[in-house]
């Protein structure tokens, strides 16, 4: 009923964080896309530039554009009173997201975000999740290539297995692209609050009801050569199989006892190698205040690549699952990752939320809980290939 009864609020969607660099892809897809009676609005903290934005953006006349800070929560809560949906771009978002989360919930306004920081998602479950629940709100984190590609991936995969037996799926990720500026901020706060991080996860589990009867695991794999894909796998510390664990324990259609690993896929041992000892390079600068401060001017949140160098860019990740006497090889795929296509991502979602018929949730959901297979028609439609490679 809460939600039913939000129809009368003057936007279906706000952008908030639109002038920044996917904030503004995001914007132009929905320009660009909006389907006939859409009431959307762009917000963020400057006036000046969000009309600006405005301006270039087709059917400009139809666009509102909204005033809020993440540095005034009153702000904020206006924000969300007239919004159905609110997608925020605004990261790192343990710095700068959590009072907009809490007024979400607070005014039974759905959200929508692109983080890939467990700690945040952790703290917003803890946090915010029962009073969403209360008033109908639906609070989706990781909307973009964290975490959509997996997360429905998997759900995809899953579907070509057989039901009510135990499944293991693997998922292996190969992309040419640039990484965005706030998904590298969000790495490096990450390797920064290793013991925050896991404290969070300990308050989360804590607070999380017991998955009765049923099993779902997301266990990091080891390095490996992965004859099934033809290449090494490097397990990928990011939030995806937790995401992907959270769907498998939300569906039943995940079967009793589900097993996610999520990995990078690698051709050649030496780029292997040097991946690994990339990743550990960067781990143990983000733990000194200068190393990190440096790295992080490198590449800042709101800044991203040229057009042409985004439209080389690609992604797929491949997924082999196994149950009840059944091997199948499934792949999604696309452009530009860190850009481009998490930016339709992002605005499908928003459009799901706000006009699809989907089941009823309500708190802190996956994209496969609350979205589903229709967001991922949605994202076929819009170019992102879901496919069956084989089957045995």
């Amino acid at each position: 009923m809460a939600r039913l009864n939000r129809t009368d609020r003057p936007y279906d969607i706000v952008i908030f964080g639109a002038t920044g660099f996917v904030g503004t892809l995001t914007a132009e897809y929905l320009a660009a896309h909006a389907p006939e009676g859409l009431r959307w609005a762009i917000a963020g903290r400057s006036e000046r530039g969000l009309r600006e934005l405005r301006d270039r953006l087709p059917g400009a006349e139809q666009v509102g554009v909204l005033r809020a800070d993440v540095s005034d929560p009153a702000s904020l809560r206006a924000l969300a009173e007239q919004a159905r949906v609110v997608a925020t771009t605004v990261g790192p978002y343990l710095s700068y997201g959590e009072d907009l989360v809490a007024a979400c919930a607070d005014t039974g306004t759905d959200y929508l975000d692109l983080t890939g920081e467990p700690e945040f998602v952790d703290l917003v479950y803890v946090r915010h999740d029962a009073r969403a629940r209360e008033t109908g709100a639906r609070l989706v984190h990781a909307c973009g290539f964290d975490s959509i590609p997996h997360d429905l991936g998997a759900l995809f995969t899953v579907r070509q297995l057989p039901e009510g037996v135990p499944l293991r799926v693997d998922g292996f990720v190969t992309a040419h692209a640039t990484f965005s500026g706030g998904t590298f901020a969000s790495a490096l706060n990450q390797f920064a609050r290793g013991r925050q991080m896991a404290a969070a996860a300990r308050d989360r589990g804590r607070h999380e009801p017991r998955l009765m009867g049923r099993r779902a695991s997301a266990p990091t794999g080891a390095p490996r050569f992965a004859g099934e894909v033809g290449a090494w796998a490097l397990p990928l510390p990011t939030i995806d199989p937790q995401i992907v664990r959270r769907s498998a324990k939300a569906l039943e259609r995940y079967g009793p006892d589900f097993r996610y690993r999520h990995y990078a896929a690698v051709r050649r041992l030496p780029v292997a190698l040097g991946g690994v000892a990339a990743v550990g390079a960067l781990a143990a600068a983000a733990q000194i205040p200068p190393a990190r401060r440096w790295l992080s001017d490198r590449l800042k949140p709101g800044e991203g690549p040229s057009e042409r160098t985004r439209a080389k860019s690609w992604f797929s990740v491949r997924f082999v699952g196994e149950g009840g006497g059944r091997r199948v090889f499934t792949e999604v795929a696309g452009g530009d990752p860190g850009y481009g296509e998490t930016a339709k991502m992002f605005a499908e979602s928003a459009l799901a939320l706000a006009f699809d018929d989907l089941p009823p949730t309500a708190g802190q959901v996956t994209t496969a809980v609350a979205m589903g297979d229709a967001l991922t028609e949605r994202l076929r439609r819009a170019g992102i290939t879901f496919r069956v490679a084989a089957t045995r």
